[in-house]
């Protein structure tokens, strides 16, 4: 991908507005297959029983891996400024929540 126009080898990536306003999620449901790691982003408020997901992301395994890694780079990072990021004890998932099975 080295040409006369991109020398570097560079992508050009665009990010409209509404793609750059994101998605708030409290809530990741992650499936997998032998082939593909799919992640559901969630949104869950209190008191209402039911729930949509609001953003699918389907990966490889590669791909996978190197999300966990980079997130675990960022988060080392982030707590080296700020402090360490306490977790919270969070209320317990009904079992029937969620899609389930194989991707």
């Amino acid at each position: 991908m080295n040409d006369k126009n991109n020398p570097q080898g560079q992508i050009n990536i665009e990010l409209d507005e509404q793609t750059a306003e994101g998605i708030y999620s409290n809530l990741a449901i992650i499936n997998h297959s032998n082939t593909e790691f799919v992640l559901d982003f969630v949104s869950i408020m209190p008191g209402v029983p039911k729930a949509k997901v609001k953003s699918r992301i389907v990966l490889t395994p590669q791909h996978a891996k190197r999300l966990v890694k980079a997130i675990a780079d960022n988060i080392h990072r982030f707590e080296s400024v700020n402090g360490e990021i306490k977790e919270t004890e969070q209320p317990p998932i009904p079992l029937n929540f969620g899609p389930t099975g194989q991707a």
